[in-house]
């Protein structure tokens, strides 16, 4: 299984940052820009690849540690 974090639009409100199929966060924050932040260090810290959804829940941006970021600006 591979070591994976998602940044995902709430439902309710921000942004939440999951494991694959996980029904909890293990991370939140109000604006994507601060999700991204937060899923970085979480992803830093447990050696995890980071993906970034868009607000209609389509892959975004994949990073895996020693790759760069696909999208620029984020």
């Amino acid at each position: 299984a591979r070591n994976e974090r998602h940044v995902v639009k709430n439902s309710r409100n921000g942004w939440d940052i999951k494991k694959p199929h996980a029904w909890r966060p293990c991370g939140h924050a109000q604006t994507k820009a601060e999700a991204i932040r937060l899923a970085r260090e979480i992803c830093r810290k447990e050696k995890a690849e980071c993906i970034i959804h868009s607000e209609d829940g389509k892959f975004e941006v994949y990073d895996a540690m020693e790759g760069a970021w696909t999208r620029q600006g984020i």
